[in-house]
């Protein structure tokens, strides 16, 4: 095997190098099945032994009560940018959004293109995306209030997630599901598309509270109604098996080696700090997000040229430092720390850093 390096991709993104060793092991033998887990079937019971296995550590890892079920879907987070109004909506009422950013923008567009009833509550597109808005209202009679928790894009990040006055909160948290603790209790719904920090591309996870089920309208198609999901365990038809099972290791990761999603907290910041500080104590490269809304998940920055920067990425890519171009709606540079991405790599990345800039500043 060729010399593996450090994997700074915004999603799919770094998976922990265990997970993929388990996947490598029982490729072509699942738990003595003489199968392959990409050939059993999802009516078995080796692999209805993985969806509760699951679930179980995803409830567990997230404090999840009762309440709370926990699906599998497909069509990532953009489906359900539609799904989400058409279940959720509620006659003579507006569903609030906040606008942070690109991801949050399309769940918009996606709301009003049903013809729903769109209140944007705040945005921070008056600077550019580079903060989290924190002075407003909330209409008390919202069906939901809807944001996305950390925004890849942009590298903001939700520090502290808003009071609502009883309104139910959604969130899209494709990019920072499992890497912090939070009270679960005030959301109706969280979403996330597993490619960043829970798995593989493939799979969209939907944790939705029961009062939020009640609402689904029964005229709605099959394939697009969360019922659908929750009545049949998310097994009204073929689910993406071989993506669950990877989050399935993912999650076993998360609580038996790392310790629980407090302690990836901590290893999180730990790993923000040493980029910020050192982004903070000089004056070649420039943070892009402002101080107070910065992103432990998404660290973006540009340098002081487009010509630097094209030095940088193929400088950093032969060093074996890869994924740190920013997103072509905005440039720059994106170093992505999800769970995965360990301290050593963002070190070996800072000291990478360093060293150019002494070079070419």
């Amino acid at each position: 095997m060729a010399e593996r390096i450090f994997n700074f991709n915004a999603g799919p993104a770094a998976l922990p190098l265990p997970v993929l060793e388990e996947i490598q092991q029982e490729m072509l033998d699942f738990k003595g099945t003489g199968m392959s887990i990409l050939e059993i079937s999802h009516r078995s019971k080796p692999f209805e032994s993985v969806l509760d296995e699951t679930i179980a550590r995803i409830k567990s890892l997230l404090e999840l009560d009762d309440r709370y079920q926990v699906l599998f879907l497909q069509g990532g987070a953009s489906l359900q940018f539609c799904m989400i109004p058409m279940n959720l909506a509620l006659p003579g009422k507006p569903a609030a959004y906040i606008d942070t950013g690109t991801w949050a923008g399309n769940a918009i567009k996606e709301a009003r293109t049903q013809g729903k009833d769109v209140e944007v509550s705040a945005s921070s597109k008056d600077r550019d995306y580079t903060y989290i808005p924190r002075d407003f209202m909330v209409p008390p009679d919202a069906a939901y209030l809807h944001i996305t928790s950390n925004n890849t894009i942009r590298g903001t990040q939700w520090r502290e997630f808003p009071e609502t006055g009883g309104v139910p909160l959604i969130s899209d948290m494709s990019s920072d599901i499992f890497s912090r603790t939070f009270d679960p209790r005030p959301f109706g719904l969280m979403y996330a598309g597993a490619q960043k920090n829970a798995g593989p591309a493939g799979v969209t996870l939907v944790i939705i509270r029961e009062d939020m089920l009640a609402r689904v309208p029964q005229d709605l198609p099959t394939m697009l109604k969360y019922t659908t999901f929750a009545d049949n365990k998310s097994m009204f038809n073929t689910p993406p098996c071989f993506a669950i099972y990877v989050v399935n290791l993912v999650t076993k990761w998360l609580e038996k080696t790392i310790g629980g999603i407090a302690r990836m907290e901590e290893i999180n910041r730990q790993k923000a700090h040493l980029i910020y500080d050192y982004l903070d104590g000089q004056d070649f490269y420039s943070g892009t997000a402002e101080p107070d809304s910065r992103s432990h998940m998404n660290v973006t920055f540009r340098l002081p040229t487009p010509a630097l920067l094209e030095v940088f990425l193929k400088e950093a890519t032969a060093g074996g430092l890869v994924g740190l171009k920013g997103h072509r709606s905005v440039g720059g540079c994106r170093a992505s720390l999800y769970n995965a991405v360990s301290i050593e790599a963002v070190r070996t990345l800072v000291g990478f850093m360093k060293e150019f800039a002494t070079k070419k500043g």
